[in-house]
């Protein structure tokens, strides 16, 4: 019976009603929308970070993240390498072997970066493919190299030409080898852009006389929220003496360091924003009940308990915040459903700062369900505060004044 008085009270003052519903409804959308657009920055930035070089996960021998020498090679395992791809969640397993080497073309030499790669399984993580802006990409089989545009640039080299690499290989092994410049590669960050030269795997292998050696192993999975579960299921397959394995939050602090304090911000301006929410519903719950006030004058006059009062409109206000939510909710998520597959692209200044920091210059968002359960929750649990001033109008209210008070503003 209360139920059924509640719902048709609701509806007996429709502009009141749907004010108040439409002021709920626009704190979800705001507080949805915005924590959406944060959280999709914070996926972005870990996504072009992972697939700038390290992976979601690395694998490499104890010491080589502290001293990236070629010295700290770790033996290839032929089981680990297929029994890693079998873990649920693992997108791409990408084996590598790099150092440094004195790079030279004609009179000039430049210090570079050497990666010795799988070409499929690297562009599956850095998507260096797509990266190419003249020639040919590699094949696995190739004696050939790709070098960056930065460094083709300072050399003045051109598709076709010869890149002379002098340099140590392991446990002091003379590194010496002369390849063609089968393709050039662009990247947005400058120190890569400027020293970086991608050879086949193997030819990397036999340049450092580095045989059936590998630097690291970058594993790539398919949400970030599996990183933990596989890297201690990785961690039961290999002997932690040996070798360490590492997430993206090990690898790369400060880049979770940044994101722990923008959060926090984030948070903080999202508070302010739930305040100024806030005080909007408390106005339209001022409004209900200050117009309904000969009304409950008269209920009470009639012998209605507060308590039963109190409950109609306890249930009024609970009814509305749901609407209100799943009306929030149902216009959010399809526009944000349509953000997360087609993100917005950025341009100008804003676009060429991220760049620089190897960013992709877009603003994505987020379709994590804790978006919507986490301002559901606030936003219910703010409806549900405010919703004691009227309930406690009602136990205050004397039903004489209340009704004499009315009718003079009538």
């Amino acid at each position: 019976m209360i139920i059924k008085l509640a719902w048709r009270n609701i509806w007996r003052n429709k502009r009141r009603s749907y004010l108040t519903i439409g002021s709920i409804m626009f704190a979800v959308i705001l507080a949805v929308f915005m924590r959406s657009m944060q959280m999709g920055s914070y996926e972005n930035m870990i996504e072009n970070s992972v697939r700038f070089y390290t992976g979601h996960i690395q694998i490499h021998q104890n010491g080589y993240w502290n001293d990236k020498v070629i010295d700290n090679s770790m033996p290839v395992d032929s089981h680990l390498l297929t029994s890693i791809p079998k873990i649920e969640g693992v997108t791409d397993v990408v084996p590598r072997v790099e150092s440094f080497i004195l790079s030279a073309y004609g009179p000039k030499t430049r210090g570079s970066m050497i990666l010795g790669i799988d070409p499929q399984a690297e562009d599956g993580l850095t998507r260096l493919k797509s990266k190419l802006v003249k020639g040919e990409y590699l094949d696995i089989d190739d004696k050939a190299v790709l070098i960056s545009e930065g460094l083709a640039d300072y050399l003045g080299m051109g598709i076709g030409d010869t890149l002379v690499m002098l340099g140590q290989g392991y446990h002091g092994a003379s590194a010496a080898a002369i390849y063609p410049v089968k393709g050039i590669v662009k990247f947005h960050v400058q120190a890569q852009n400027d020293q970086s030269v991608f050879l086949p795997i193997a030819q990397a292998q036999w340049l450092y006389d580095a045989t059936n050696l590998l630097t690291s192993i970058s594993i790539m999975v398919d949400k970030p929220a599996n990183v933990e579960r596989i890297k201690n299921t990785i961690k039961s397959q290999v002997d932690e003496e040996a070798l360490e394995v590492m997430d993206w939050q090990e690898l790369t602090p400060e880049m979770l360091q940044a994101i722990e304090i923008d959060n926090l911000s984030s948070k903080f301006m999202l508070y302010i924003l739930y305040l100024v929410i806030g005080f909007g519903m408390l106005g339209t719950f001022m409004m209900m009940t200050a117009e309904r006030q000969y009304e409950f004058g008269v209920m009470i006059s009639i012998g209605m308990s507060r308590l039963k009062m109190q409950t109609t409109i306890a249930l009024e206000m609970l009814m509305m915040t749901f609407m209100a939510l799943f009306l929030g909710i149902g216009i959010t998520l399809p526009a944000l459903i349509y953000l997360y597959f087609n993100p917005v692209q950025l341009t100008g200044d804003v676009a060429i700062a991220a760049q620089n920091k190897g960013i992709e210059a877009i603003m994505q968002f987020s379709l994590e369900p804790e978006i919507f359960l986490n301002q559901a929750w606030a936003i219910f649990f703010m409806a549900f505060l405010l919703g004691f001033y009227p309930l406690r109008s009602i136990q205050k209210l004397k039903p004489v004044k209340a009704m004499r008070l009315s009718l003079i503003h009538i």
